[in-house]
């Protein structure tokens, strides 16, 4: 199974020079980026660890790709995603967000499904990396 969420996620992975031009093009832009990374990437599931501290006014690629290594080194098991930040609005709203890292197997997803009263059917998505692992051992 290949987990397929935000930007680019149909796409092949991309490399560090295609990564490398997002960022520019993020910079470029005027957005803050973020390094996030997850071993749960439900879908529900929009509170990634951050990496590190956002980077707010960022004028070169490398000190993104650097917490972007440095990230993998630590984080290597997990799922790792880029989130550039717009802004102009007044608010900090995500303008993209992309996965550049996988852990070699992806785990994937189970639905269950559960009776409630007068026969109501409930479906639940639920990770196998959570499943997987006993309390108190993915943190």
């Amino acid at each position: 199974m290949r987990l397929t969420q935000g930007c680019f996620s149909f796409l092949p992975d991309l490399t560090d020079a295609q990564i490398e031009k997002q960022v520019n093009f993020c910079i470029k832009k005027g957005w803050a980026m973020n390094v996030e990374w997850t071993d749960d990437p439900h879908p529900r599931n929009s509170y990634w660890e951050l990496w590190g501290l956002p980077l707010f006014d960022i004028k070169d690629s490398a000190s993104v790709m650097f917490e972007l290594n440095e990230a993998r080194k630590s984080c290597a098991p997990g799922y790792i995603r880029m989130n550039a930040f717009d802004a102009s609005y007044g608010t900090e709203s995500c303008a993209m967000s992309f996965i550049v890292n996988r852990p070699t197997s992806e785990p994937g997803f189970y639905l269950e499904r559960t009776e409630g009263p007068s026969r109501q059917i409930i479906y639940t998505i639920k990770s196998y990396s959570v499943a997987n692992n006993c309390e108190g051992y993915r943190y």
